[in-house]
């Protein structure tokens, strides 16, 4: 792979975030709830992990996209080779991906699949919304972890990566996320002071040598 070479390759810091793999082809970090992974339109949006990435490292470029209020694994890569090899098993789905939600309710089956297809509502900005005759087509597996007296603990495996799709998918099955602000009733939005969704695992084959690369952390909600 031709990649730039630098002295500072493998040196990075950036205050604010917790950096889990630094080296000269991907940075992997913890994304915190409330910060978008990449700036967005507005100076009220100019704040993001790539542009706090960026400031320690120009050359980094952003590989996926955790919605704003998601935590969680994220990649990133530190060179243009590497963010082609990283979005190529992105777009063929080769890259393992699992969230952890606490949904409202408690769920009756232990496991299931959601394939509910969804469009953008442009009357609704920024919400999607199920369309079976203009959708693109959306899979989700889902499997109960834990059910607790007014709610439950969810695992997560997207097949697709639609935008918001696991947020409008779980609201759809009727167990919509406990402080999800655009999908969730009053009711649920007030429950939890930020969305509980979050990216718990991310696997890749690193971009330059093509070994395998696992990421973990636990969620962050067991006591909402």
């Amino acid at each position: 792979m031709n990649k730039p070479t630098t002295s500072s390759d493998t040196s990075l810091t950036c205050p604010g975030l917790l950096l889990l793999h630094v080296d000269s082809d991907c940075v992997v970090v913890q994304k915190p709830a409330g910060l978008h992974s990449v700036p967005g339109l507005g100076q009220d949006k100019t704040d993001s992990v790539l542009t706090r990435l960026q400031a320690q490292d120009p050359n980094i470029f952003a590989v996926h996209r955790l919605d704003r209020d998601t935590s969680g694994v994220m990649v990133y890569g530190r060179h243009s080779a590497a963010r082609r090899a990283l979005g190529i098993q992105f777009q063929e789905r080769r890259i393992h991906k699992r969230y952890v939600a606490l949904v409202a309710g408690v769920v009756s089956e232990d496991a299931g699949t959601m394939s509910w297809p969804m469009r953008y509502d442009p009357d609704n900005k920024p919400r999607q919304v199920v369309d079976y005759e203009a959708g693109k087509p959306a899979q989700t597996h889902w499997k109960c972890l834990q059910r607790r007296d007014d709610t439950s603990l969810i695992s997560l495996e997207p097949i697709t990566g639609r935008t918001h799709q696991l947020r409008l998918h779980l609201c759809t099955l009727g167990h919509a996320i406990v402080g999800d602000q655009l999908y969730a009733s009053n009711q649920w939005q007030a429950r939890s002071p930020r969305l509980c969704l979050h990216a718990c695992e991310l696997g890749f084959a690193h971009p330059s040598d093509g070994r395998a690369m696992f990421f973990e952390i636990p969620e962050q909600f067991l006591s909402i």
